[in-house]
């Protein structure tokens, strides 16, 4: 098939799993596959599992350890699961609006920022990283801290103006979201993301982590417009603003930037949009091959400067992955 002829088949039809693969299927698969798994064995050493699923079923894993059910530091993937998170209040109607300023769903924010400017920052403002706070972490490997600590911080532009990457603005949302749901982030998170979509339940100790299965099944939900299981988790609508450039953004992606998701700059009528967290773990999500990457790697200072997962992905992974797409099933 070619790739021409994968990208007019359109989306997938929604997963309540992924897709059992037929024997055919497993064939082609392997076979395109087959030298990944070596390579990443030899060449790839940071790297720690990977998960690929194309067009909805499970085409290659990898686990170093062979455990393939371990939690795994996300890092800042956990950005990209709380704008999920965010995407489901607003189709509950728990959130009116992105465009609501967070001290109308927080006040008790309100009284700790005295810049009249605090009081307009919105939910997009916060999922675009453009809230106007002061950010001085081109690493973006700065602490998150306290919600009320990071409101309370100086501003230095007009909400909407400049983008900075910002760790803090997640336990803002975090904040916002348990004050409309009511309930923990957890306890949230398990009833309208990890149950629907079959997740292991995730740790929230020292930041999020999740099996790298689990991560693929996120950029999947994204991919698939917002539909899994036949529900409508996430509106379409929400899904296309996300991945869909809203500014230029800037470190330490570098790369345009949606609601916690970068967006890879292409021609493509759909472009290619990835969850990032330092030192190599990524959601790559690559709708011109109705392809998921999921990766994890060691979380190291030396590890983020060799940088072998995004070489993984955008070489042996994406190679096999053409190589794949081009092989007939028939």
């Amino acid at each position: 098939m070619t790739l021409a002829a994968l990208v007019s088949l359109g989306p997938i039809t929604a997963l309540a799993q992924w897709r059992t693969s037929t024997t055919q299927e497993q064939a082609l698969d392997a076979a395109a596959f087959q030298e990944i798994e070596q390579a990443i064995g030899e060449s790839f050493p940071d790297v720690q599992s990977v998960f690929v699923a194309l067009r909805g079923r499970v085409a290659f894993q990898y686990y170093r350890d062979g455990a393939p059910d371990a939690l795994r530091d996300v890092q800042s993937v956990a950005k990209s699961a709380a704008s999920a998170l965010v995407g489901v209040a607003l189709q509950q109607g728990r959130i009116s609006s992105l465009d609501q300023p967070v001290v109308e769903l927080v006040p008790e924010l309100a009284p700790l920022n005295a810049d009249p400017r605090s009081r307009n920052i919105t939910l997009r403002h916060l999922l675009t990283m453009t809230a106007g706070f002061r950010v001085d972490d081109p690493s973006g490997t700065a602490a998150a801290g306290r919600a009320r600590d990071g409101w309370a911080r100086p501003m230095t532009s007009a909400p909407g103006q400049t983008f900075a990457y910002d760790n803090a603005a997640v336990v803002i949302l975090v904040e916002v979201l348990r004050k409309v749901t009511g309930m923990p982030l957890a306890d949230f998170a398990r009833e309208q993301l990890v149950a629907p979509l079959g997740m292991t339940e995730p740790s929230y100790q020292r930041g999020l982590s999740m099996r790298t299965e689990d991560m693929a099944k996120l950029g999947q939900l994204f991919l698939q417009n917002g539909l899994w299981g036949g529900s409508q988790v996430l509106a379409p609508s929400f899904v296309a603003e996300a991945t869909t450039a809203r500014n230029a953004g800037g470190p330490p992606g570098s790369l345009p930037y949606g609601f916690m998701w970068w967006v890879v700059p292409s021609k493509a009528q759909r472009q290619t949009f990835m969850a990032s967290g330092f030192a190599g773990q990524y959601v790559w999500v690559y709708p011109g091959l109705d392809m998921v990457v999921a990766t994890n790697s060691t979380v190291s200072a030396e590890a983020h400067r060799r940088g072998q997962a995004l070489q993984l992905i955008r070489t042996r992974l994406f190679a096999a992955a053409l190589k794949r797409s081009s092989a007939s099933d028939r």
